[in-house]
């Protein structure tokens, strides 16, 4: 019998707050431990949440970028669990009342668009952070409390490989949205997964295992590597499989059994007291709409429907918006956007990628010539007026200077030379001067003519326009 897996995804992203959810400590990474705390995100008794607004905006923008339902009212409830990291000894969370229902993400997927619908996004706070010593452990609560968005996938995902391609799709949307900086190597992203099979065609799911809080998203795709043949080796054998939560070693690359049987009533939500519902105003919410962005799927396709750009292309300016922003506005005046593409990503991008090498941070507003300089350069080669090295080489003059390519072909005596009869008069020289070369590509080889038209460039210094002295050379030599 053949099995398939069902996964679904609960992803955990810290929201981009200058301060925590519920009082005005530090969200920041780094800090000494237990430095960025108060007695409210520490819950000291008789103390008073207050919202952070800003996590509100974040959450519903979240919520439109991931094309979610936004509910007219929301609220918060208490969700009761007795952890070390959890100072409160219960979590603020949104249990039946989420901030946003109802979405989906679209990403690309062995060769197709897929998509993955989401239940919910829900906002919460996060809890503080253990570290297990050779001899005791201690609890550092700097990250108690800030604002965290849980992201609840529908069991659409059916594999290791299409789960991560829809954590980056994510993290994209988040990222280029400015909802969240999903910086990984600092926690801010985080993810548990819910994986079941079932045999092959089935409706019906089968026993829901979750694994809990892995921080990377290659270690959610060997996770799944590892677990679903596990499952299914265990049904194989005539086993059986029951709920329950395990957690990734990643290390030694197994997944290993927490606790059994988890479920919702085991953490007795009620509605948060201190914390009116959150019913914002269609003000407050078109205020929040206007900072809605294109999203990069919907922008890649964009640049290769409208540009006539390759995949290659168009997803470069996916991953790098401010590269694609410096390219749109080119684009749309020029005949010829692919060409524009290759000078920006090849030339351009190269170059200030050189300057922060060396230690110079560049931003487009650094650059010291008009954006306009590219169209001039490409329309100098489609001109025929300078070649595709000379090129190179007035780009590279004109990064470091700030002058026009045209000026700089002037002053340097650039221009492409393709008066026929002067190239006529260095063809015959060269083909005098070598005729071994000549008498081989007479005779078949055709690798000969390169040889014979590096000679005649060489002899030109480069000015001569290298599609007419081969069109001369191939003329001269099949000649009697």
């Amino acid at each position: 019998m053949e099995y398939e897996a069902v996964i679904g995804l609960e992803t955990h992203v810290q929201l981009k707050t200058r301060s925590k959810m519920w009082c005005g400590c530090a969200n920041a990474f780094g800090a000494e431990p237990n430095t960025n705390v108060c007695p409210i995100c520490l819950g000291f008794p008789g103390v008073l949440p207050v919202a952070n607004e800003e996590a509100l905006r974040l959450t519903i923008l979240a919520g439109l970028l991931l094309n979610c339902d936004i509910p007219p009212s929301a609220k918060f409830d208490r969700k009761n669990y007795f952890y070390p990291d959890v100072p409160k000894n219960y979590q603020i969370t949104q249990y039946d009342g989420p901030s946003a229902r109802r979405g989906r993400v679209d990403f690309e997927f062995d060769g197709a668009v897929r998509r993955v619908r989401l239940t919910r996004a829900h906002l919460e706070e996060d809890v503080g952070k253990n570290f297990h010593f050779e001899r005791n452990s201690g609890v550092d609560f700097n990250r108690a409390g800030v604002p965290l968005l849980e992201i609840v996938s529908e069991p659409d995902i059916t594999g290791a490989d299409m789960a991560y391609e829809y954590l980056t799709a994510l993290k994209d949307i988040l990222i280029h949205g400015g909802v969240s900086d999903c910086d990984m190597e600092k926690g801010m992203v985080r993810c548990d997964v819910n994986v079941s099979v079932r045999p092959k065609g089935s409706a019906e799911l089968g026993a829901k295992i979750e694994i809990k809080n892995m921080n990377s998203f290659s270690g959610v795709r060997r996770a799944l590597e590892y677990e679903v043949p596990r499952q299914i080796a265990v049904l194989k054998a005539g086993g059986a499989l029951s709920q329950s939560t395990r957690r990734w070693d990643d290390a030694a690359g197994v997944t290993g059994e927490m606790r059994s049987k988890e479920h919702a009533h085991d953490y007795r939500y009620f509605p948060e007291p201190d914390l009116m519902p959150f019913s914002p105003t269609e003000k407050w919410l078109e205020a929040v709409s206007a900072r809605v962005v294109e999203l990069p799927l919907a922008r890649k396709q964009r640049f290769m429907r409208d540009y006539q750009l390759p995949a290659g292309d168009a997803e470069v300016f996916k991953n790098e918006v401010a590269l694609g922003d410096y390219f749109e506005p080119l684009a749309k005046k020029s005949s010829n956007p692919k060409a524009v593409a290759n000078w920006v990503i090849n030339n351009l991008r190269a170059k200030m990628s050189g300057a922060a090498e060396n230690g110079t941070l560049m931003t487009f507003a650094d650059l010291k010539f008009q954006s306009g300089a590219i169209l001039e350069l490409i329309g100098l080669i489609e001109a025929k007026t300078i070649s595709s090295s000379a090129a190179q080489a007035v780009f590279a003059e004109t990064f470091e200077s700030g002058r026009s390519p045209g000026a700089i072909v002037q002053e340097r005596g650039l221009a492409q030379v393709s008066d026929s009869a002067a190239i006529e008069k260095l063809c015959d020289q060269v083909v005098a001067s070598h005729p071994g070369p000549a008498n081989d590509f007479r005779s078949g080889k055709a690798a000969a003519l390169n040889f014979l038209k590096g000679q005649v460039m060489k002899l030109s210094k480069g000015k001569a326009n290298p599609a007419v002295v081969g069109a001369i050379l191939e003329q001269k030599l099949k000649r009697p």
